[in-house]
Parts: structure tokens; sequence; C-alpha cells
């Protein structure tokens, strides 16, 4: 069955990596908002345990926009979490009469100025708030991470004969070009199409899920959007810190690789050896904290959302290339430690050769 009028939201989610750390204490207070800790209750079912992390988070006021499509009321989240990012969550309701209509969303442009430039405004306002709070900050601002998340109210509720992947295959081809951002419908290939809608999710007759790399579209009861827009939050952010531990990592190498070649160092072999210590050590414990915040446990559902997501993203090519460069770095490491120890062998085999010398000498002075 096709609906006479798609009504939902738009939500664009933008990671933004602010600094190295963050302190371990609560942040009370943000942007004139009491922060709060932020839950999900899981709905497809309800399992026995169900375990996710909490970030901290705020809500802003709601603002009035005139976005492509008339006035709209625009809702903010932003979430804080303890590897030095934070999560940018805007919501814009749409009410069209073609998926089509959609495509204009991708680069939101309001009457005032567009999407991304006010949200980046947004972020530099919460890391001069937070500056105490963060360890090292990044600066300048990072480039952020976007995703683009099309929530559409399922029919489902109003009408039980509605079924999600009947519609899918009957719409393949919009919604194909809704995630990809193509007006013309017409002008994507077969195997685009495919490639795009191919990695699809359904839990009831009347959801669906089709993640692709730069967006995804949600077909669902409304009640149910927040845990899975908080599964592609989490994706997000772990795309985004990846690609900050990967440009760290490679102006790491570069300037220690810079500084050994030059003939007379600029910096002794124990000062790099100090950053690159100093480096694996921060890298390994951010790794570590960065897998525990997409740890959850109870809804397979979810879990399977989730592992579509970090497929979509490439999440494990991404921390496959990091820990090759970690272990470069290691080996740059051992390397230059095992330099320093052959000079200290070196240092002591002189000085016990020169203290023979200086004995035989006394002895031979002695009979004299």
């Amino acid at each position: 069955m096709q609906p006479e009028r798609y009504t939902g939201e738009v939500v664009f989610i933008y990671a933004f990596d602010l600094a190295y750390d963050m302190k371990r204490q609560p942040v009370q207070e943000l942007l004139g908002q009491p922060v709060a800790q932020f839950s999900v209750d899981a709905s497809k079912r309800s399992p026995r345990q169900l375990s996710f992390y909490r970030p901290q988070m705020i809500r802003l006021p709601p603002q009035e926009r005139i976005g492509p499509l008339g006035p709209v009321r625009v809702q903010r989240t932003i979430k804080l979490l303890p590897i030095g990012a934070i999560t940018i969550t805007v919501h814009v309701p749409f009410a069209v009469k073609e998926l089509t209509e959609l495509v204009v969303f991708h680069e939101l442009q309001f009457s005032n100025g567009a999407l991304h430039d006010e949200v980046k405004r947004l972020a530099e306002q919460v890391r001069n708030e937070l500056r105490s709070y963060y360890i090292r900050p990044v600066e300048p601002l990072s480039e952020e991470e976007a995703y683009t998340v099309f929530c559409l109210h399922s029919p489902a509720a109003t009408d039980p004969a509605f079924r999600a992947e009947d519609w899918l295959a009957c719409h393949r081809r919009e919604i194909a070009a809704l995630l990809t951002q193509e007006h013309d419908v017409q002008r994507l290939s077969g195997q685009e199409v495919e490639e795009s809608t191919g990695r699809y999710l359904s839990y009831y007759q009347g959801d669906l899920t089709v993640a692709d790399w730069d967006a995804a579209l949600l077909l669902d009861d409304p009640r149910n959007f927040e845990e899975t827009l908080y599964l592609m939050e989490l994706a997000n952010v772990q795309l985004a810190e990846l690609e900050a531990y990967d440009r760290l990592l490679d102006d790491a190498l570069e300037r220690s690789y810079r500084d050994l070649s030059r003939q007379p160092a600029q910096r002794s072999a124990s000062a790099v050896m100090q950053e690159l210590r100093e480096l694996r050590l921060d890298l390994a414990r951010l790794s570590d904290e960065l897998s525990n915040i997409s740890k959850f446990f109870g809804d397979w559902h979810l879990s399977r959302i989730y592992a579509t997501l970090s497929a979509r993203f490439h999440l494990a090519d991404w921390h496959h290339t990091v820990d090759e460069k970690l272990r470069t770095l290691d080996g740059l490491y051992q390397l230059l430690k095992a330099d320093q120890n052959n000079r200290w062998m070196l240092f002591l085999e002189i000085t016990v050769v020169l203290l023979f010398i200086l004995d035989l000498a006394l002895i031979f002075v002695g009979k004299k």
C-alpha cells in the first residue's frame, strides 16, 4: 500500500572530536540547560537484561526555522561522551507526498543560513563552556562526521495489512535516490540501487531500517526511533574518533621519522622515545574507551543494526588501519630502545676497558 502522505522527521547527526579526553566529573549545566542522564528503552521486545552506555545530555529549547518546505520547529540535543567527543542531533519534521521531495534535506538550508554552519557554531560554544572539563582540547575545531537519517512514520499503526518489505520492493529506486542525494530517480543504475538499499533490517512486518554510507532510512513507530538513532550516533562517533586517531598517528610518525633522519637531529632520541611511549599508552587506553561506549546487551535486533552500520562505515577497516600504525609506532619505539641499549652497552664496555687500563697503570706505577 502506498501512503497518501509521508510524515516524520529528518535527523541530522553530527559527531565532533573536541579534546583528547574529558575529566571524570559530572557536568551540572551546559548552555543554560540542566544536564541529565540519557536512557534508552527497548521496544521491540523486553529482554531480561539490557545494558547501554548512558552519556550526559541536554535538550535545547526548540527553535522556529523556515526550511525548503516551509516553517518548521527544530529540536536539538547534545550528548557528552567521556572520550572528549560530543554528538549534536537536530530533528526537523516534514510532511511530503513523494520521497524525492526529501532530497533537499541533505544539505539543509534555512532562510537564515546553512544548518551545518549553525551546528558548528554550537559545537564551538560547547567546547568553550566545557574547556575546564577537557584534557588537551583540539585547536582548531576539527571537521565533524555527519550522518542523515530519514525517519518515516509507519502506516502499520492504522493499516494492519501494511508490509514494510513489500513497500521497499515497490519504492527501492526512490529510496536509493533519497539515500544517495540524487534528484533524478531514473539516472541511478540497477547496481547502485541494489548497493544502496541492499543492507536493510526488519523486526516486525511494519518496520524497516535501510542503512547506507552517508544516510539511512528508518520506517517505524515514532516511539521506537530513539533507540535506533542512538546506535547510529555511537557508530558515527566511533568513525569520527577513529579518523582523529588516524590523523594523530600520521602526524606522530611523520614527526618522528623527520626528527630521526635529520643530521643533526632537532630532538634527541630520548625525547622521541618519550613521545612515542606516551602516545602508545594514550591511544591504547582511548581505544578501549571507544570500544566500551558501543557495548550493549539484551537486544539482538539492535545488535544487528549496529553490525550493519559498522559494516557500512568500515569500522573494522579503520580499527585495522589504526592498529597497524600502532604496531609501526611500537616497532619504531622498540628500535629506538634497542639502539639506546646498544649505546649504553658500548659505554659500559668502554668504561670497563678504561678501568682495566687504569688498574694496570696503577700496578705498573706501584712496582716502580
